[in-house]
């Protein structure tokens, strides 16, 4: 009899649908974490001049990186080691950028 962790730990390492679809769950968090932060960002900043432009320098590339997930074609290109690498440091930048302006 093959317990749960004998079944469940080669499809997981494997790159299987439950590791790709976890993938892009994570990248639609990270999206409307950046909607989130620069509609938040905009709200307590209302009367500074330039607020909008900040704002929206962290909200658009959250609402491409959302919108991305659901086009097939750039979904399949969001797997590759090199995208995913280039998101967390641009969206580790941003949320940076948001923190501290």
């Amino acid at each position: 009899m093959m317990g749960w962790r004998e079944i469940a730990t080669p499809f997981l390492l494997s790159g299987g649908i439950a590791m790709k679809s976890s993938l892009i769950n994570n990248y639609r968090m990270g999206g409307y974490l950046l909607i989130a932060i620069g509609l938040i960002n905009l709200r307590y900043q209302t009367g500074d001049s330039g607020v909008v432009g900040r704002s929206l320098t962290i909200v658009i590339p959250g609402a491409i990186l959302l919108a991305s997930t659901w086009i097939p074609t750039l979904a399949k290109k969001l797997e590759t080691k090199a995208v995913q690498a280039f998101s967390i440091v641009i969206g580790l930048a941003l949320i940076v950028y948001a923190a501290i302006n």
